[in-house]
């Protein structure tokens, strides 16, 4: 396992040491939280909840930080390739396998680092965490989060070799999951119609389990979000295994 803590602590001092990254990575959530939290708190009203329209758009704008953190931590496969890391990496006597779950975790431990960052700057706005509990509950649903999205795309880096094709695939596919989460709408005044796009795209679950965490209160079942969660990150963990170990060196 020292490979995996080393890929893992790697990531992790990168992430650290890049404060322009840590910066920038704050800047899209802070526009939503606070532009779109303060300016459509007094005229928005979420049906059958007493929070207000910051309270209730506050565990989404979390998770998608958590979701774009994670998923573009898959660009550095990309960087690895092209600077010649990687191959050193791979022709090294370890497992491809501990090499792909230590930069798993590496990119899900700066996501949640940074929905850490962001709720902590919540606290000062409004946000009332339901207590202690919850707060351990949000922040095991950021690291679910973390999980499935960062194996995601080391499972579609490892496929490429253009790091432009890499961020057009991911403003393509991540936007829409984003969209269709719930981060900033109730999934249940949804039509009929849109409402099985939304109980399909996987960061729902991850949105109503922080939510709940932070509020007490929730559009889906907490054991529901839980057991969708987790599978979607075994599930993609497998797959980023599979697409990893089939890199040419």
């Amino acid at each position: 396992m020292d490979i995996v803590y080393t890929i893992w602590l790697r990531n992790v001092k990168r992430y650290l040491r890049s404060k322009s990254r840590i910066v920038g990575s704050l800047g899209m959530p802070l526009f939503f939280m606070l532009v779109l939290g303060f300016g459509l708190n007094s005229i928005v009203r979420i049906p059958g909840m007493e929070e207000g329209y910051l309270e209730f758009i506050i565990p989404g704008i979390v998770a998608m930080s958590v979701l774009f953190t994670s998923v573009f931590s898959g660009i550095q496969i990309i960087w690895d390739k092209q600077f010649g890391f990687l191959k050193e990496t791979l022709v090294a006597p370890v497992s491809r396998l501990e090499i792909m779950i230590g930069q798993t975790l590496g990119g899900a431990t700066t996501a949640v680092i940074q929905g850490l960052i962001l709720m902590v700057f919540a606290l000062f706005i409004g946000l009332q965490p339901a207590g202690i509990t919850g707060f351990l509950v949000a922040v095991g649903f950021m690291a679910l989060i973390g999980v499935t999205f960062t194996a995601f795309g080391i499972a579609i880096a490892s496929r490429m070799e253009d790091m432009h094709g890499f961020q057009l695939i991911m403003n393509f596919v991540i936007f829409p999951i984003f969209g269709l989460s719930g981060a900033l709408f109730p999934i249940n005044s949804l039509p009929g119609w849109l409402r099985p796009l939304t109980l399909a795209d996987p960061l729902t679950y991850g949105v109503e389990g922080i939510r709940y965490g932070l509020s007490g209160t929730a559009q889906v079942h907490p054991l529901a979000s839980l057991a969708v969660m987790a599978a979607c990150a075994v599930l993609m963990t497998v797959a980023g295994a599979y697409l990893f170990r089939k890199i040419q060196t």
